[in-house]
């Protein structure tokens, strides 16, 4: 078996290949490593990837287009260690029956325990109170925190990250209501759940409201200045998708009203402009894009892509595929 790693030389790569993986890749054929620190060119990555079986590629990678497959007749499964694969794959390489994985469905339990650690930080105002501490100071009788039990919780999105997020939520005896066209009433059932009919109704009676669509022309910008308006008294925002889901100026002057609080992982401009005036509100917990995968966890991620790359090889099917359909429906 060739297997081509895209990912270029460094941290990065490191995360995702610690010596254990970089062993394990080894031993499952002729591995060829891009030797440089930067990506590799169109021309270069059609040169490394014609003799090889399978390719793994990183975040920053050139879309495998008809310009760079078009020679790479061996070419049998890309393994991608992102989540989302639409900026890295096209529809030549589907066409072509070139099977795609990636990390999605391990990101997503990642990022729901992310979902689930923000809300406890910001409700329980935990930020506010260590640094008080640190510095030198101590709570006031008059101290307020709030509990996650018992609350209700909307969730905008039910994909991955958000199917998890109910699970995780169960211990916390919450009531859920999801947003989303496709949910049925048999998975609300199952799933104890339930289904709210409208945007509104989830941001005038959560009390907690997760967002959890990926980013698409249509969602871009969804949550604008009539929805935020609609966010009760002591409520709580959360970000983790993308940041351009929220009208990010409609956000900022909803939170300086000081009516609700958000914690953010995710931003129209990354990394947040320093001049953002969302860093001057004590309302909001800002986080820099780290709700998941945690670090310790990208070797794992590219563990269980090996995984699933010999088990292809050996007919099994494949656990992490990302078919042509669900593409389709994840972040451009």
């Amino acid at each position: 078996m060739e297997i081509l790693v895209a990912m270029p030389v460094g941290d990065v790569r490191n995360s995702f290949f610690p010596d254990e993986v970089i062993r394990k890749v080894e031993s499952l054929g002729n591995v060829t490593w891009n030797t440089s620190q930067k990506q590799f060119s169109k021309k270069e990555l059609k040169d490394a990837i014609k003799s090889a079986d399978v390719c793994i590629t990183g975040w920053g990678c050139e879309c495998l287009d008809m310009s760079i497959l078009e020679t790479a007749q061996k070419l049998k499964i890309v393994a991608h260690t992102g989540g989302t694969v639409v900026p890295y794959v096209s529809d030549f390489l589907y066409n072509r029956g070139i099977k795609v994985i990636s990390g999605n469905t391990i990101y997503a339990e990642s990022v729901s325990e992310g979902v689930v650690a923000y809300i406890l930080s910001a409700l329980r105002q935990i930020p506010f109170y260590a640094n008080e501490v640190q510095a030198g100071r101590w709570r006031n009788d008059d101290a307020y925190n709030e509990s996650l039990l018992d609350k209700t919780v909307g969730i905008v999105g039910y994909g991955m990250v958000a199917g998890y997020l109910v699970k995780m939520l169960k211990p916390f005896k919450v009531k859920i209501k999801i947003y989303a066209s496709h949910v049925t009433e048999e998975v609300c059932r199952k799933n104890k759940f339930e289904k709210a009919e409208t945007l509104e109704e989830i941001f005038s009676t959560c009390k907690i409201i997760s967002l959890h669509n990926s980013l698409t022309p249509e969602t871009h910008h969804m949550i604008g200045k009539d929805l935020l308006q609609l966010i009760s008294e002591g409520a709580l925002l959360v970000n983790t998708a993308r940041g351009a889901i929220i009208d990010e100026k409609a956000l900022e002057e909803e939170l300086h009203k000081k009516r609700f609080k958000a914690i953010l992982d995710v931003y129209e401009d990354e990394p947040l402009p320093p001049e953002s005036k969302l860093r001057n509100l004590d309302n909001v917990i800002l986080m820099p894009h780290m709700a998941g995968p945690t670090a310790d966890r990208k070797g794992i991620v590219t563990s269980e892509l090996l995984d699933d790359i010999a088990n292809f090889f050996n007919g099994i099917q494949l656990k992490y595929e990302i078919s042509k359909e669900y593409a389709a429906f994840m972040t451009q």
